[in-house]
């Protein structure tokens, strides 16, 4: 177990700690981005990280990897986004130096740091090997294919009026060819299945919104 810090305190619950580390992290850059909290009223980071944690927490049930270690990467794999390209690093080292704060088990936090730098890219040439990697990289990647990454980008783009009208929203979603590449990079099994399955509905439902928008629903 964690030994107590200096000051003779407990370690804080980590699960409680992460998601508290990683709230901290979305407002942050919702201030750089917007200027304050208040000039944003949706928190895409926020929802795409919850969503995440969700899907990661099933996909170990369902596959046998480690919880511990898939939740704490989940929770923490974007916390340090505001480094872009190098963020997956700088939050591999994140987690190094901040989970032993807490009472997540010291032997598995190698492994988280290890999932998070491996969860870059929207698609991959090549396969991850270790289980908790898998399961992050799918989960971060389920949560930008289907009907979750219609709402997420559209809550993003109205939060800083990213797009001039309805049609301009739909011409984006199509823009994003790269998922047919994510879904054949999937590594698991379940979460391939999945994937699979959101690009159907991702498609269908820009389809038939503009359906509807052109009236060709009453032909």
């Amino acid at each position: 177990m964690p030994k107590k810090n200096k000051n003779n305190k407990k370690p804080s619950d980590w699960r409680k700690a992460v998601k508290k580390a990683m709230r901290a992290a979305t407002e942050q850059e919702i201030i750089y981005r917007f200027g304050s909290m208040d000039n944003a009223s949706f928190n895409y980071r926020w929802e795409h990280v919850k969503t995440v944690v969700t899907l990661a927490e099933k996909l170990a049930l369902l596959t046998g990897a480690d919880p511990d270690i898939v939740i704490a990467a989940a929770w923490l794999h974007d916390v340090r986004k505001d480094t872009r390209d190098l963020h997956p690093q700088e939050g591999a080292k994140f987690a190094r130096e901040f989970l032993p704060k807490t009472n997540f088990p010291p032997e598995k936090i190698d492994p988280v740091a290890c999932a998070i730098e491996d969860h870059m890219g929207l698609w991959r040439e090549e396969p991850l090997t270790n289980l908790e990697s898998q399961v992050l990289w799918d989960a971060d990647k389920l949560a930008k294919i289907g009907l979750t990454a219609v709402f997420h980008w559209t809550g993003y783009a109205l939060a800083g009026n990213k797009f001039r009208d309805v049609h301009e929203l739909i011409r984006r979603g199509r823009d994003a060819s790269w998922q047919e590449k994510t879904v054949l990079s999937m590594h698991t099994e379940p979460a391939r299945r999945a994937a699979q399955n959101r690009l159907v509905a991702y498609n269908k439902l820009w389809n038939e919104l503009e359906i509807e928008l052109e009236g060709n629903d009453l032909e």
